[in-house]
């Protein structure tokens, strides 16, 4: 198995399936698929129409990381419900962030 997320130079990218149209915005910890990929569970309450999950969801792991909103941004999956996000900052402080979120 291998965790929700990769490391790069500048940060990390996370693995997400996120569900909209949610009665409220909550990361659920992480799932296995199927596959054996693990990916971290992501509600919103934002529609899927013009993005406004997406950026609920930029929005909702921005805070839970305590990185500001701008250095989350989804660069994979945008219409799918599988998401790639990546993260700015210090890989390390944001792995760290990640697994303390895993056990939430």
């Amino acid at each position: 198995m291998t965790g929700p997320f990769r490391w790069r130079n500048d940060g990390v990218d996370l693995f997400v399936r996120l569900t909209p149209k949610a009665a409220m915005d909550k990361l659920e910890g992480i799932e296995i698929s199927a596959d054996g990929r693990s990916h971290l569970k992501a509600r919103v309450r934002a529609v899927p129409e013009n993005g406004a999950a997406n950026q609920a969801l930029e929005r909702l792991v921005a805070k839970a990381l305590g990185v500001p909103r701008s250095a989350v941004s989804v660069v994979a999956g945008g219409t799918a419900r599988l998401k790639t996000l990546r993260i700015l900052g210090d890989p390390t402080a944001l792995a760290k962030g990640i697994e303390a979120l895993s056990s939430a």
